[in-house]
């Protein structure tokens, strides 16, 4: 008997008859292994890590702020933000650990532009092998000037291609009740912030951080691209993050209290990060400065659960609509998200320096 053809013939085929096209990505090892990291690159990966982890826990005093862009779209501008960047952070680093926003992924609550990995060009072309190499490239420049660097991590296959140089991740607010990014935070190597729900309940974001401490087995890929049967030990260093939702703002002392009180009965890491920016701002930048200096009051008063802020900042002030032309576009202002200007994020960070000295240190 003749043996079936493993193949159906287009007349019988039922898979696939949606899919446009299928590009074959680079293996993670072989694109790391083009792009690698420094003896020094991995230095600071590993220092920054078992800093925040001691952070977490309480024993390093400082204050953690993640600070950046809204997303990477232009390298010139960014690269520029970076290096005001390392001298602050150099500056503050006693009492502040400035980790710099270099965001690849956006998420979409319907289209649009879904960040640097995804359309490199921003024309929608979405060269994903390209948008790769030029991530690992540009994380490899951020650190190569002695920042830790943070993400927002949206597609699980990702980390294979950016996790090593990555100090601290994101789980977004429309994906910390995803099962699959909380299995998939179990499994990172570095400290991960589950921020609340889009409507600002806690409940999704705080049994995210309970999934994300336990050991976790799922379908994954190896380093060479094949697909893989993944279990994880658990990752103990997970932070909740306030960032406000459709009922307003929850960075005020009571907001802070109840996200305390979520985590400790709950027996998750009681560690929290308060977003200045999305809806604890109203999505207006301006207002961020305030949010952070409320922030600051209630660290004056002795919130030490409060571990971090995260604040969009970028060279100039505000945001700017895309899609459009490329050479209409203006240097060092964000296309997503509203962002302060570098003078006020500055001034931001050394006034939180001040009160972190002075409420944590004196």
């Amino acid at each position: 008997m003749q043996a079936p053809h493993l193949w159906c013939s287009s007349v019988d085929k039922v898979t696939n008859l949606r899919i446009t096209s299928s590009e074959v990505l680079p293996s993670p090892v072989e694109l790391c292994g083009a792009i690698s990291r420094t003896a020094s690159q991995n230095s600071l990966v590993r220092e920054a890590r078992n800093s925040l982890h001691a952070l977490i826990k309480g024993e390093d005093r400082r204050l953690l702020a993640v600070v950046g862009p809204c997303s990477i779209h232009d390298l010139s501008s960014c690269r520029e933000y970076a290096e005001r960047f390392a001298g602050l952070a150099k500056e503050l680093k006693d009492r502040l650990m400035l980790t710099m926003r270099v965001y690849f992924e956006k998420p979409r609550t319907t289209v649009g532009w879904k960040g640097l990995i995804m359309d490199p060009q921003l024309n929608g072309s979405c060269d994903i092998p390209e948008g790769l190499r030029i991530a690992r490239k540009f994380l490899g420049e951020v650190l190569d000037l002695g920042i830790p660097t943070a993400t927002e991590l949206l597609d699980p296959i990702t980390p294979q291609y950016i996790a090593d140089s990555l100090c601290w991740s994101a789980i977004g607010a429309r994906t910390s009740e995803s099962q699959t990014h909380r299995q998939m935070a179990s499994g990172l190597s570095m400290p991960v912030g589950f921020k609340n729900a889009t409507a600002g309940d806690l409940k999704a974001a705080v049994n995210g951080i309970i999934a994300a401490t336990k050991s976790q087995t799922f379908l994954g890929i190896t380093e060479d691209g094949r697909a893989s049967a993944v279990t994880t030990g658990g990752n103990p260093d997970c932070q909740l993050i306030l960032r406000g939702g459709s009922n307003g703002p929850n960075y005020s002392a009571e907001h802070v209290k109840a996200a305390e009180e979520a985590l400790v009965a709950a027996n998750a890491p009681v560690s929290i990060m308060v977003d200045c920016s999305h809806a604890n701002s109203e999505k207006d930048p301006s207002l961020q400065p305030a949010v952070l200096d409320n922030v600051l009051e209630q660290i004056q008063n002795g919130a030490d659960c409060i571990h971090a802020v995260m604040i969009e900042s970028h060279l100039n002030s505000g945001n700017q609509s895309f899609p459009r032309p490329l050479d209409e576009l203006e240097y060092g202002v964000s296309i997503t998200d509203g962002c302060i200007d570098w003078d006020t994020t500055e001034a931001c960070l050394r006034r939180a320096a001040d009160v972190v000295d002075k409420a944590r240190f004196s």
